[in-house]
């Protein structure tokens, strides 16, 4: 437990740092959302680290080479982000005049008075409140869900790496979609179908746990493969429209508080929903070999990602950038107006004179 947890300590961070350095690195170019390409280049590393620790898994029967690769990857990680020079991203960075003269309490209450105001701004306090609620409000059963299909269906744990790297897969898909046309659709109704496509990828489980699959002729490990990690691919894909609206409200000098302050809060959202998993399992009875309670936490956790869809109007219509491209359109459209009705005006009114003229002669 400590060994994960300190794993997981320092993916936190890294995850926090990319979304920083996203959303500063974005504003400071004007490239709009580019955290569409930061979902796709994760989806990618996804697929490559699931089908990369299932060979050595499949090939040694040993956790140790798997382990062994994964510390590779995070030394050449760790050995690109030490030679890499900050000046080289064209970020702005602090002058030592300014650390000189300013204490650490007083470089640290600037960004905070500032992240409170941002937060403070309605504009983003309500997205953030109605995305942070979806992920709260619903107990997550996953571990349940793993346990039964290991210990009760006895799917092979290979049938379930590999459903992550087919979840990985419909992710990029998705952002790929979003990219290209995702991004013309207004953000409310983008949400609201995605939250309702993800609580019905919730029904899913309860397909298998009640073994409605073997009775349309699909065995266990097909339905597992391909249907197991939907739910999850779905709640990781919700979060991109949000973090490129965040990215294009944050103030200028205030992007990378912002967005780490958003990783923070879905980081502690996804904690609470997993200890209120734990929590249902327990007051269900959901244990080793009674899974027969497994069910009804299936349709309560379907009932409670509905339930979000109760106060959708706290997230806006529409991203700002979408909004600004309409409205530049409209005032091109309405220029352009303009000057034909100027030209067709005045060659109406030169041929008005040159009538008169010829009349007097």
């Amino acid at each position: 437990m400590a060994c994960v947890l300190i794993t997981n300590l320092g993916a936190s961070i890294a995850e926090v740092a990319k979304d920083a350095l996203v959303a500063e690195y974005g504003h400071k170019n004007k490239i709009l959302g580019l955290q569409s390409y930061a979902f796709m280049a994760s989806a990618v590393g996804g697929v490559l680290g699931n089908l990369l620790g299932g060979f050595f898994l499949l090939r040694t029967q040993q956790t140790k080479s798997m382990f062994l690769a994964f510390a590779a990857l995070l030394t050449l990680q760790l050995t690109l982000s030490l030679k890499t020079r900050e000046e080289s991203l064209g970020l702005a960075q602090p002058s030592n005049y300014s650390h000189v003269r300013e204490s650490i309490s007083e470089s640290i209450r600037k960004p905070f008075s500032d992240l409170l105001m941002a937060v403070k701004e309605e504009r983003i306090l309500h997205p953030l409140l109605w995305v942070v609620s979806s992920i709260v409000m619903i107990p997550i059963l996953s571990g349940s869900i793993f346990c039964y299909q290991t210990q009760f269906l006895n799917l092979d744990p290979s049938v379930i790496g590999m459903s992550r790297v087919t979840g990985q897969l419909m992710l990029l898909s998705l952002t790929l979609l979003y990219n290209r046309f995702g991004k013309s659709i207004p953000m409310r109704k983008l949400v609201r179908i995605v939250q309702v496509l993800y609580a019905s990828s919730l029904l899913l489980d309860l397909v298998l746990v009640m073994q409605i699959n073997v009775q349309l002729g699909i065995p266990n490990e097909v339905f597992a493969l391909f249907f197991s990690g939907l739910a999850e691919t779905i709640a990781q894909f919700k979060l991109l429209p949000f973090h490129v609206l965040f990215a294009n409200l944050a103030p200028p000098g205030c992007e990378g508080s912002l967005m780490s302050f958003l990783a923070s809060a879905l980081c502690l959202s996804s904690i609470i929903s997993g200890f209120l998993g734990v929590g249902l399992a327990s007051f269900l009875g959901i244990t080793y070999g009674d899974y027969s309670s497994l069910p009804l936490g299936i349709m309560m956790q379907f009932l409670a990602a509905l339930l979000s869809l109760c106060w959708i109007d706290y997230v806006p219509m529409s991203l700002p950038a979408a909004e600004k491209a309409r409205k530049g359109s409209r005032s091109k459209r309405s220029r352009r107006n303009r000057r034909i009705g100027k030209v067709v005006f005045d060659s109406v009114y030169s041929y008005r004179r040159e009538r008169e003229s010829d009349m007097q002669r």
